[in-house]
C-alpha cells in the first residue's frame, strides 16, 4: 500500500489561507491501494481526481475517510484519463474551546476523526494522475446519527449504509457521518456528537437519525421505547430545528432472525419502531420505513440467501480466521449497498429535496426485488479486522 501526505500544507492550514486550492500532480499507479492525505480544517471539500496512467491501463475505485464509497471502478486505457468530482466532509473531535466529542477507544485512530482529509484509490489496478482539493461552503450537508448499521466501518468485511450512500449523491451534497457502533440515542447525546453536528450545521442542512438496536437494551429506571427513547428523539428534533436544520427519522434496520418456518422474519425491536413513528407523526418529522424495507429485503433473499447481506463467512475466508463468522445484524458491503438504496428510496418517498441531487445513473429500488448478490462487485480497501463491532 502506498501512502502520500502533503506535509507542506500544514503550514497553509496554520496560516488560515485555505481559500487556496490544492492541485497536486501525482502520476501514481500501483498493484495495491494508494492512500493520500492532507491536513485541513473541518468542513466540506470539493475533490476532483483525474484517474488513469500514461504507462498502463488502469481500473480504479475511489473512496475517502473511513471507506466512504464515492466512485465505482473506472477503467482507463493506457494514456487515457477520466476526471471525477465529489464532495467530502472532514471532521475531528474538537467542538469549541475544551469541548470534544467523547470518542470510543476504537475510534481514536479512525480516519473519520483525524486532522486530515483522506482519499484512497483501490481496485484491480489503481492509478491516479492529479488531485485537486478546495473548500466548498455552498453544498448541502447531510449529517448521519446512529449505530453500527450507520457508521463508516473502518475495516473489511464490515460495512454500513452510511458509507455507501455517498455513492448516490452528486457534488451538491456532502455526507457527514457521526454514527458509531454500540450507540443509542442516549449515548450519542452524552458523547456530545449532536453538539458537534450543531457546531457545523447550517440552515437548510439535513440530519438523519437511526436508533433502536441499542436503546432496547437499556434497562435503567425511565428507559424504554415510550419514555427515554421518545424523549431523546424529541431532543434531536428540537435542537436540529432550532439551528435551522431539517430532521428525518429512519426506523431501525431489522435483524436477520427468521421464525421456525425459515420463511418469515421475526420482529426483534419491540415497541421501538412504533415509538419512532409516533414521535415522527406528532412532531411532523418525515420518516423512512427502514425497518419494514429491511424486513422485506431479508425475506426476499430467503433464509440462506440473506446471509449474503451480512457478515456470514466460512472459516478461512480471511487470514487468521479459523472460525466461521455468523453475524445477523452487521452488514457486509453488499448488504450495506442495498440498505443505502433503501434510504435513498425513503428520501424520494418522503419528498425530500435531497433526492433532487441523485446521480444520473440512479435507478429506483424495490427491496422485494433486491440486486443479485452474485453480481455485486466490491474491491477491498486493504484493511481487515475480524472483531465484531459493538452492539447487536
Amino acid at each position: 500500500m502506498h501512502r502520500y501526505h502533503l506535509l507542506a500544507l500544514t503550514m497553509m492550514v496554520s496560516m488560515n489561507i485555505w481559500a487556496q486550492r490544492v492541485d497536486t500532480l501525482l502520476n501514481i499507479y500501483s498493484a495495491g491501494p494508494i492512500d493520500f492525505s492532507v491536513p485541513v480544517p473541518d468542513g466540506n471539500y470539493r475533490v476532483s481526481v483525474t484517474l488513469g496512467s500514461k504507462k498502463r491501463a488502469a481500473q480504479t475505485v475511489v473512496r475517502a475517510e473511513s471507506r466512504r464509497h464515492y466512485v465505482d471502478e473506472v477503467a482507463t486505457k493506457k494514456g487515457q484519463f477520466q476526471t471525477v468530482t465529489f464532495v467530502v466532509n472532514k471532521h475531528e473531535p474538537t467542538i469549541d474551546g475544551d469541548r470534544l466529542v467523547k470518542l470510543k477507544p476504537r475510534e481514536q485512530d479512525y480516519k473519520n476523526w483525524d486532522s486530515a482529509l483522506n482519499l484512497q484509490f483501490c481496485g484491480p489496478a489503481p492509478a491516479v494522475q492529479r488531485i485537486t482539493i478546495e473548500p466548498d461552503t455552498t453544498v448541502t450537508t447531510l449529517f448521519l446519527c446512529g449505530n453500527s448499521t450507520v457508521v463508516d466501518q473502518e475495516q473489511e468485511p464490515w460495512s454500513s449504509w452510511g458509507q455507501m450512500i455517498t455513492r448516490w449523491f452528486d457534488d451538491r451534497v456532502a455526507v457527514a457521518n457521526y454514527a458509531e457502533s454500540g450507540l443509542s440515542a442516549t449515548t450519542f447525546l452524552a458523547q456530545l456528537r449532536l453538539d458537534k453536528i450543531l457546531s457545523q450545521l447550517r440552515p437548510g442542512d439535513y440530519v438523519i437519525c437511526e436508533f433502536g438496536h441499542n436503546d432496547e437494551k437499556e434497562h435503567r429506571p425511565g428507559d424504554g421505547a415510550w419514555y427515554s427513547y421518545s424523549r431523546n428523539l424529541k431532543i434531536f428534533v428540537d435542537r436540529v430545528r432550532e439551528k435551522g436544520g431539517h430532521i428525518i427519522f429512519a426506523t431501525p434496520t431489522a435483524r436477520r432472525f427468521f421464525n421456525d418456518d425459515q420463511q418469515t422474519l421475526r420482529h426483534t425491536h419491540g415497541d421501538y419502531p412504533e415509538a419512532m413513528r409516533t414521535v415522527a407523526r406528532r412532531e411532523h418529522v418525515p420518516y423512512i420505513e427502514l425497518n419494514g424495507m429491511t424486513h422485506t429485503f431479508y425475506e426476499a433473499l430467503g433464509f440462506e440467501g440473506s446471509k449474503q447481506a451480512l457478515v456470514h463467512y466460512p472459516a478461512n475466508t480471511f487470514p487468521d480466521q479459523p472460525q466461521p463468522l455468523a453475524d445477523n445484524t452487521h452488514f457486509n458491503p453488499y448488504g450495506a449497498w442495498e440498505v443505502a438504496k433503501m434510504i435513498v428510496m425513503g428520501l424520494k418517498q418522503t419528498g425530500c429535496p435531497l433526492a433532487d441531487h441523485l446521480r444520473a445513473d440512479w435507478h429506483d429500488f424495490d427491496p422485494a426485488h433486491p440486486d443479485n448478490p452474485a453480481e455485486f462487485v466490491w474491491h477491498p480497501s486493504g484493511r481487515a479486522l475480524l472483531t465484531k463491532p459493538d452492539g447487536n
